[in-house]
């Protein structure tokens, strides 16, 4: 079975390798300015969009894309700018309880079909020294919200799927990979 991860994602790499063994990362350009009705809907047709710029799709028999955002009272958290943007991101969500919505968009054998997943997260009161040295010694320009759940430092709890919040949430992808007899 030919697999195509596409996504850029080491962590969702690294989380597919849980399930799949034998399969290929690309990326292709797709336009992700898109804002849904809600944060669901906006990562459900973020990953579709990432899913459909993959050219001749039926080279592969199956084509998992994903996305996530971290999402708090309307307010939407992508991927930080800058330094700057992450300290204010860790700041406006500190002690406090926000939303990782990430979405499958999968194809197999000839259908699309997209789903999403949604984990409560919360974190530790933090100082600005606590939420600066956090941004300074750890990679989060490339995160969602600006953070990882994985180091261990600003998440005090979650209620939900841990791989949601890591980037691809695995309870619902080996859910629907068993449906199709994949795994």
């Amino acid at each position: 079975m030919k697999v195509l991860l596409a996504s850029q994602s080491p962590r969702r790499k690294e989380l597919l390798k849980e399930l799949i063994n034998d399969f290929t990362v690309e990326t292709y350009p797709a336009d992700e300015n898109f804002l849904g009705d809600t944060p669901q809907d906006t990562v459900k047709e973020i990953a579709l969009r990432k899913l459909k710029a993959v050219p001749q799709m039926d080279r592969y028999d199956l084509i998992i894309a994903s996305d996530t955002l971290v999402y708090k009272d309307g307010v939407y958290y992508g991927k930080p700018k800058d330094r700057a943007d992450a300290i204010r991101m860790i700041s406006e969500l500190e002690g406090k309880t926000h939303q990782v919505c990430s979405s499958l968009a999968i194809y197999y054998k000839g259908s699309i079909e997209s789903h999403s997943v949604t984990t409560d997260v919360t974190f530790y009161k933090m100082t600005m020294d606590e939420i600066v040295d956090y941004i300074d010694n750890h990679y989060c320009l490339d995160k969602a919200g600006a953070y990882a759940v994985q180091d261990g430092v600003v998440v005090e709890r979650y209620d939900g799927s841990y791989t949601n919040v890591v980037g691809l949430p695995l309870e619902k992808l080996s859910e629907i990979l068993k449906e199709k007899n994949i795994i």
